[in-house]
């Protein structure tokens, strides 16, 4: 009888492995397909730091598009995030405390389905829903369009799933003010979404370049309105947690600085302070991986100092 149970935990459990990759630091541990009942199974990499020990415990950063943090010959784009460098250059000068990362891959074709704020869909009136329908779209977001989002499925992937297997099997720090989150572009929106829906789980985020747009237009697109409409309702009340805005000013980007103020001026009403908040911009930077592993070391010094 136990060795049958065995058996069935051994099935239930992940399959992971050392992923053998050359690292600037500490180690990668891949799951391939993480099943869960929510979304579609996706690949996972945790990474740990050097020096990594289950005698101590450890906050924990989690990451959108894994696929473009670690490793840039695989990336479509052969970009990267570099963030095995910059987390190791950080721990080792003692900037921050030794932290570990779960980095969660995209599907390409869902990815937009899975990462837009899904209430702030459903906060926009007939009107706008057909303003955005007439609207000419590419391929990922005529899927978008026909489908609506999923969010709300992928954030109970990551509340009820994943994050429990993470804190049952290495050793973290699992409260709110030990949890972060950290993405860009459709990455920052869920990452937004998810502290506003779960800020007792996620209590520091950090939404790179934002693309407030959802799409690739401002012109007759009614989004960031749906956005601000869900924001104004659901900021969390002001802390112990924290938020990290930042965007470029070239290619996407270039569509941000307003709608950025506009979000910016909602958490100044809602009480938040430079104690929770802070919103940089950096002229020229591009909308690109690149241009994140640039300023990836002030992000992390935010979230985990």
């Amino acid at each position: 009888m136990i060795r049958y149970f065995a058996l069935i935990l051994f099935c239930w459990l992940p399959f992971n492995s050392i992923y053998a990759q050359k690292l600037a630091g500490g180690k990668l541990i891949r799951i391939p397909q993480f099943a869960s009942k929510e979304i579609a199974p996706r690949q996972v990499d945790i990474w740990l730091p050097d020096g990594f020990s289950r005698k101590q415990r450890y906050p924990v950063l989690y990451m959108h598009d894994g696929q473009m943090l670690f490793d840039s010959s695989s990336t479509w784009n052969h970009q990267e995030w570099g963030v095995d460098e910059t987390a190791s250059r950080l721990i080792k000068s003692k900037k921050v405390k030794p932290f570990i990362i779960v980095a969660i891959w995209n599907i390409p074709e869902t990815r937009h389905l899975d990462y837009f704020p899904e209430k702030a869909w459903k906060a926009l009136n007939e009107e706008e829903m057909g303003r955005l329908k007439s609207l000419h779209q590419d391929q990922r977001t005529n899927s978008f369009m026909e489908k609506g989002p999923q969010s709300d499925a992928y954030l109970k992937f990551l509340v009820k799933e994943l994050k429990p297997y993470v804190d049952a099997n290495y050793p973290t720090l699992s409260d709110a003010k030990n949890t972060s989150m950290a993405g860009s572009s459709m990455g920052g929106l869920i990452s937004l979404y998810a502290w506003c829906e779960y800020p007792q789980v996620f209590g520091k985020v950090a939404c790179l370049s934002t693309h407030w747009p959802g799409i690739f237009t401002l012109e007759n697109n009614p989004i960031p309105t749906g956005l601000f409409r869900y924001l104004e309702q659901h900021l969390p009340k002001p802390g112990s947690n924290r938020i990290w805005f930042d965007h470029g000013t070239a290619t996407l980007d270039a569509l941000y600085p307003g709608l950025q103020r506009e979000a910016d001026s909602l958490l100044t009403v809602k009480g938040f302070t430079a104690k929770q908040w802070k919103t940089k911009v950096y002229p020229n930077a591009d909308h690109s991986e690149k241009a994140w592993a640039e300023r990836l070391g002030e992000v992390m010094g935010f979230l985990m100092k």
